[in-house]
């Protein structure tokens, strides 16, 4: 099918932003990028990155936590006042609070140090995916072009834009996908294995939090535009369910 060169190779020429301060991590983890066929630009800190993302703005970035000057919380906070591009945490395996706070800040992912870099690479491809899927075919063919309408819900995927209420909602692409796959099927259940599928490949391994704390930030941000918005609903012990209001 034609749309699936063309969203290959937008992947593969992405521009993916590294930050940290490991000079080592730096030079492999863009090495290996670059060797995959991204651009790559290195920044070992966060201001430094800030204040090139202020002349051009990646497809992606790739975020170590704990940084000098401006750590990589501040740096999403920053980001996410001004894109919703993916953003992916790197973490030390002891950062719980780091990884959950991350999430409900608007991270799409995180990786856990020390990380395979096979494994890093592939959460990069499957987000610049996910991205563009949810962009839609830029013909406007594909059936993820059409815009769907669930109550007072409004999803347009081939702008990537949500309105509850008529009240536009700011959602990164991980967000957006999860409340489609939620919203389609009004009154269905959504298992978070499910909605795992929705969100990741199946190369990348996630638990129930990563998607627990996607929906609380997703619920979030909906209640910002609406203090009674309650069309998510928990099942304790076997997932999601959209409720149309």
């Amino acid at each position: 099918m034609p749309a699936g060169p063309r969203r290959a190779e937008a992947v593969h020429m992405s521009k993916i932003a590294l930050v940290d301060d490991d000079r080592n991590i730096l030079t492999s983890v863009s090495m290996t990028l670059e060797a995959e066929g991204f651009e790559v630009e290195t920044y070992n800190d966060g201001q430094a990155a800030l204040d090139a993302f202020n002349k051009k703005m990646p497809d992606m970035a790739v975020l170590d936590i704990k940084m000098p000057r401006m750590d990589g919380m501040d740096l999403l906070q920053r980001l996410r006042q001004k894109t919703q591009i993916p953003v992916i945490f790197l973490t030390s395996k002891d950062d719980e609070i780091d990884e959950v706070l991350g999430l409900r800040m608007g991270a799409d992912d995180y990786v856990k140090k020390p990380f395979s870099q096979r494994l890093l690479v592939e959460r990069i491809r499957a987000l610049l995916r996910r991205q563009d899927a949810a962009a839609g075919d830029a013909a406007g063919t594909g059936p993820e072009a059409n815009v769907m309408e669930r109550g007072h819900l409004r999803m347009d995927p081939l702008r990537h834009s949500v309105s509850w209420k008529g009240r536009d909602v700011s959602l990164t692409v991980t967000e957006f996908l999860l409340l489609q796959a939620l919203a389609q099927r009004p009154g269905f259940v959504k298992s978070r294995d499910q909605l795992m599928d929705v969100a990741y490949d199946d190369q990348v391994y996630v638990d129930d939090r990563t998607i627990d704390s996607h929906i609380k930030r997703l619920r979030k941000k909906l209640r910002s535009a609406d203090d009674d918005f309650a069309a998510i609903e928990t099942l304790y012990g076997i997932g999601y369910r959209y409720n149309e209001e």
